[in-house]
């Protein structure tokens, strides 16, 4: 009786939030490191399905690195990084389309449809969804895109109709050439196109530290105004850089708040959703 009683308070406990995003949307970013655990993999997908079958409309949009290093290695093909960007030749880039696109994207629709709620699977290649020009910098990435425009169109459709948006982060140029799309900012750019309630990032970091060696200096909450200080002094450093940009981004853009979550805790995205608590850190406008 007691376990049947904290199951019930915890339950009404999580009425508000229920209640609060429930016909919203929030899109979420899954991949990377975070997808390597079965277990934890399983978790998410439990959560995402809970969330769905609750009201809340879900966009899925994932990467998959290890994936992808994966498939090179069994085809004896060297992969390649620029200043830790994925440099993306053409026989790379069909790799990538056939991993990210195929075998990661499918997988993950089985998953949600095994865990009871409904999702169909596409890439930023269908419709036109996602359109890109070649990534502009210092070094030459091969076939990586910077997001131009997002059509909106086919999301909205299956989010009305009650499925489960899964989106492979691929583009497509004027030539109709496939790029390959930097997973976080296809999430951002998605989020702001859907005027998105919230956007989670579930990565494989418990979130902003304050001392990068010290997990216990998270930081919960901050501004775009503050995220831009503590750039400025050093504490967002390294590869938390061009995330907290992605999140920066998308709140500018309209996106309501953005999270960096710890995808190696058991139900991450519950906690953060629907308890008082939270996890990780969220950054908001203002």
């Amino acid at each position: 009786m007691k376990n049947a009683v904290e199951k019930a308070t915890i339950l009404s406990q999580a009425l508000p939030y229920v209640q609060k995003y429930s016909g919203k949307i929030i899109v979420i970013k899954y991949g990377g490191n975070a997808m390597i655990n079965e277990e934890l993999k399983l978790n998410v997908i439990q959560d995402v399905a809970l969330l769905s079958e609750i009201g809340v409309k879900v966009v899925m949009v994932h990467g998959g690195g290890p994936g992808i290093d994966a498939m090179l290695k069994r085809v004896n093909k060297e992969k390649k990084f620029i200043n830790g960007l994925r440099y993306t030749d053409e026989e790379t880039m069909e790799i990538v389309q056939m991993v990210l696109a195929g075998q990661m994207n499918k997988d993950l629709v089985s998953m949600i449809s095994q865990a009871g709620s409904s999702a169909v699977g596409i890439c930023g290649m269908d419709a036109g969804l996602i359109r890109v020009e070649k990534h502009q910098g210092e070094d030459d990435l091969g076939y990586v895109g910077d997001i131009t425009e997002v059509k909106e169109d086919i999301i909205m459709d299956l989010l009305d109709k009650g499925y489960i948006p899964v989106i492979a982060s691929l583009g497509t140029d004027e030539n109709n050439h496939a790029y390959n799309i930097n997973a976080d900012l296809a999430a951002a750019a998605i989020a702001a196109k859907l005027d998105a309630e919230n956007m989670i990032l579930v990565s494989n970091i418990p979130g902003l530290l304050r001392d990068k060696d010290d997990e216990n200096s998270r930081i919960p909450c901050i501004t775009v105004a503050e995220a831009e200080k503590l750039k400025e002094e050093g504490v967002i450093a390294g590869g938390m850089i061009p995330k907290i940009d992605c999140c920066l981004d998308a709140v500018r853009q309209g996106v309501k708040k953005t999270c960096i979550i710890d995808g190696r805790v058991p139900h991450s995205l519950l906690i953060e959703m629907l308890t008082d608590e939270g996890i990780g850190t969220m950054v908001i406008k203002e």
